[in-house]
């Protein structure tokens, strides 16, 4: 399926509903873009290009989502747990592996999804909690999985992703965030009337208040930036 890609603040986004990004998902890299990550790449050329180089950005924040209305693009919010649970749900039979979170968290993320989605072939998993980028890395190799998802924090994942890909190019790689953390019943997922308005992050804020810290400021400056974007091409 051939890609429709969108700008914002020089970064690429895939204009896709959840079911044609589902169809395109293949191999190669997914970035489950949020403002954060987006105010981040300005600072860090090399990021950005892992984001440009990706196979598929999907705007996970519904940052992203008002910061293309503003900039005039129509483009659905795909939360990223959303995208990546339909993944494993869809190719129950493929080669899983799972990389990230606390290993008691990574270790119930595991079992409960062997008992929600029965099929599921999890052939590896590790925690977060490791310096050597390499050692993993061989294992996934050893091991072949067809999807792995990372969940090591932005912009951890998707360097890790990036560097994997170049190593095993026929795998699928998604950054997943905080989802083992919502796959292991170790963090609820926000009522759905707060998915549905795209309130999670508010949500999550509410139940976590550390998280405000990261939120504000970097939101109301990305909305700047994307409203000096409008107005002035930059």
């Amino acid at each position: 399926m051939e890609r429709n890609l969108v700008k914002i603040q020089n970064l690429s986004v895939d204009t896709f509903t959840l079911d044609e990004a589902l169809e395109h998902a293949k191999k190669g890299q997914v970035v489950t873009l949020n403002p954060e990550m987006i105010m981040h790449s300005g600072k860090n050329p090399d990021f950005a290009k892992i984001i440009n180089n990706a196979e598929l950005v999907i705007a996970d924040g519904i940052g992203v989502q008002i910061g293309l209305k503003i900039l005039g693009f129509d483009v659905r919010r795909i939360a990223g747990i959303e995208f990546a649970r339909k993944i494993l749900e869809n190719s129950p039979a493929k080669r899983v592996a799972l990389i990230g979170a606390k290993p008691e968290v990574i270790e119930k993320t595991a079992q409960n999804l062997k008992a929600e989605i029965p099929e599921i072939n999890i052939v590896y998993y590790h925690d977060g909690y490791f310096k050597n980028d390499d050692e993993i890395l061989e294992n996934l190799q050893k091991h072949s999985p067809e999807i792995v998802l990372t969940a090591l924090g932005s912009p951890r994942q998707e360097e890790f992703n990036y560097k994997a890909k170049q190593l095993m190019p026929e795998t699928l790689f998604i950054g997943v965030g905080g989802s083992f953390d919502v796959w292991a019943g170790v963090v609820e997922r926000a009522p759905e009337i707060y998915q549905k308005l795209c309130l999670e992050w508010l949500y999550r804020t509410v139940k976590e208040p550390k998280r405000f810290k990261r939120i504000f400021p970097t939101l109301p400056l990305f909305v700047l930036k994307v409203l000096k974007e409008r107005i002035t091409g930059v």
